[in-house]
């Protein structure tokens, strides 16, 4: 699988959260783009948004990524393939509404790669998640190390045998486990980010319309909706989403990238920590939990970067960074 340093790239679910940072990052980095949405009223706001670009970037309509040959068109004339389409909620009531889409369109997205687009797609980069490597714990109290070398055997256990009513994590983690397994059917890279938060491209016209893991981040450090032993000891690993870009990118570029399943991750955080990021560019937010301190906290799941680093190069934003261009995103729309 060789790299793919020029060319025109396939970007699905091109005008969500990630995705949209990721077409920026290719554009920039002199790629064209063609991008996929599921519904034509999507596609005014994304060419708006890379309309210097010109003529470099496209958009097309997948109206329903579980249907056969759903990418059939799409693929063809393509470089690259950056697979990003899969649902992010944690409302699922039946697995399979979160599990058959993300499932589906990956491995529907290659099938039709190898059958419209074998003579010219060079890279497939999926966007599995964290999700598909740790297993959770409920002991919050001890802190746990994972590597690529994991899988959640847990969550496709919980779903197995307890359907809808299994734990909504459960769920959401099963579907990205599941549609990572499908894809190393194939040549891949596979990229699995934790929670990713950063300033967002997307439409957003309210604080309720942010996708799942920035509302919670303006639930949680703007409204101050959780008590001090939450903040002190809820959280995971996170991610810059314009670091998640970059990687995309670099999965592409670099030829060791080849064939690697990759923790693209920052760190581990509580969710104090990101509380008083937040309160260093506006001590008007909630204090929260004023005992807590980052030097005694434990961190109770935690990825090893290593490979990124080593393979990508990546170079990561620091909370600090990251929180202070996301409070000045919101304050530029008024919501603090």
């Amino acid at each position: 699988m060789p790299a793919v340093t020029k060319g025109k790239v396939l970007v699905t679910g091109c005008n969500g959260f990630v995705a949209l940072w990721v077409v920026k990052q290719l554009l920039e980095d002199g790629y064209a783009v063609r991008g996929t949405v599921r519904r034509e009223s999507a596609t005014p706001y994304v060419k708006d948004l890379f309309k210097s670009y010109g003529d470099r970037f496209e958009v097309m309509i997948v109206p329903d990524i579980t249907k056969e040959h759903a990418f059939d068109e799409v693929v063809k004339g393509i470089d690259a393939i950056e697979h990003l389409a899969s649902p992010f909620y944690l409302t699922a009531d039946d697995p399979q509404e979160i599990i058959g889409p993300a499932v589906a369109g990956t491995v529907g997205i290659l099938q039709s790669a190898l059958a419209h687009a074998n003579d010219t797609v060079r890279r497939v980069v999926i966007t599995s998640s964290c999700a598909a490597v740790l297993t959770d714990d409920p002991d919050l109290s001890k802190s746990r190390t994972f590597d690529e070398t994991h899988w959640n055997e847990h969550a496709m256990r919980d779903v197995a045998e307890r359907g809808r009513a299994a734990s909504q994590p459960s769920k959401y983690q099963a579907s990205k486990t599941l549609a990572e397994r499908a894809a190393w059917d194939f040549d891949v890279v596979a990229l699995n980010p934790p929670f990713i938060y950063g300033p967002w491209l997307h439409e957003v016209k309210t604080a309720e319309q942010l996708n799942t893991s920035m509302l919670a981040f303006y639930n949680t450090v703007i409204k101050g909706t959780k008590t001090p032993e939450q903040l002190a000891r809820e959280g995971q690993s996170w991610v810059d989403v314009r670091d998640i870009a970059v990687a995309h990118s670099r999965a592409l570029q670099r030829e060791e990238a080849g064939d690697e399943r990759i923790i693209v991750s920052s760190g581990p955080w509580n969710w104090q920590d990101f509380v008083n990021a937040a309160r260093k560019v506006e001590p008007s937010l909630p204090a929260g939990n004023t005992a807590y301190s980052s030097e005694t906290a434990v961190y109770h799941t935690c990825f090893d970067n290593g490979k990124s680093k080593r393979l990508l190069g990546m170079d990561y934003r620091t909370m600090d960074e990251a929180t202070r261009d996301i409070i000045a995103q919101f304050r530029e729309k008024g919501w603090l």
